[in-house]
């Protein structure tokens, strides 16, 4: 299989671009079209021992604006406060219609924008962890500079590993909050319901077999049924019976509220990031 792509720079490989990068490469793109860009020269031999081409920044000060150079995409995939930089540092060598993609929470298309020769073309991108195993959600909105085909073009780098929402900027915030966050709640959930099975008896491997099974049975039916979580719950849960009793308790909790009030902590830390 290969994915048509032209050639991707991925700029600051760390661990959300690394599994941008892990997806790709299960989808079938050829190593030899992507040039990677990390800190230290351990980590970019072990992306050349793959195939790829991988220059470290402490041994080459240009890998950077030599990894830019020819490519149609440029992944930047450095913490929010070092995006300006490193956008000041290859701006002269990025050609025009090169479409510059971040993954950045809180950095905004426009504060990209005046940091880009005219001609290039920004646009913005969430996904989640699970892309690196190719089944990422991955949220996407093109900047003022961005047209619809370097918005598709953006979506298709994504899309190859997973689900992808077109979304108004406006919009990326929240949703980075629900997914792009949300594999870390959904780890929270499995770590404290072994801490659970754990309290009632049960070893910790078999703690983890119980729920980590058990979630991972559930979605699966989740995904097949073709139903609605609701109506699934209340097939497992019997009138007067154990899960209804269980169920009421989690209830009580107002899970629905906790979840968006982290939802909302979330947002308001991304727009906290923005005016850093």
């Amino acid at each position: 299989m290969t994915i048509d792509l032209p050639r991707v720079a991925m700029l600051g490989v760390g661990s959300m671009s690394g599994a941008v990068l892990q997806g790709l490469l299960a989808a079938g793109v050829t190593p030899g079209t992507v040039a990677v860009t990390t800190r230290s020269e351990a980590s970019a031999a072990a992306h050349r021992a793959s195939g790829l081409l991988a220059t470290a920044s402490e041994t080459d000060p240009d890998a950077n604006r030599a990894a830019v150079r020819g490519a149609g995409v440029v992944v930047l995939g450095v913490k929010p406060f070092g995006i300006v930089d490193l956008l000041d540092e290859v701006a002269a060598d990025l050609e025009p219609g090169t479409v510059v993609v971040s993954v950045a929470v809180g950095v905004t298309c426009a504060s990209m924008e005046a940091h880009v020769p005219t001609g290039v073309r920004v646009v913005r991108a969430l996904p989640n962890t699970p892309i690196g195993v190719g089944l990422g959600v991955t949220g996407v909105s093109g900047g003022a500079s961005a047209d619809a085909e370097a918005v598709a073009l953006a979506a298709h780098l994504f899309a190859v590993s997973g689900e992808v929402l077109e979304v108004p900027e406006s919009q990326l915030d929240a949703l980075s909050a629900v997914s792009g966050s949300g594999p870390a709640y959904v780890f929270l959930l499995v770590e404290q319901w072994q801490q659970a099975a754990q309290a009632l008896g049960f070893t910790p491997e078999q703690a983890a077999t119980m729920v980590q099974g058990t979630v991972r049975g559930a979605v699966e039916l989740l995904a097949r049924s073709g139903r609605a979580p609701a109506d699934l719950r209340r097939a497992v849960t019997s009138p007067k019976g154990t899960t209804e009793r269980a169920v009421a308790v989690l209830q009580e909790a107002d899970l629905a509220t906790t979840l968006e009030q982290a939802a909302r902590a979330a947002i308001a830390r991304a727009e906290e990031l923005s005016r850093l």
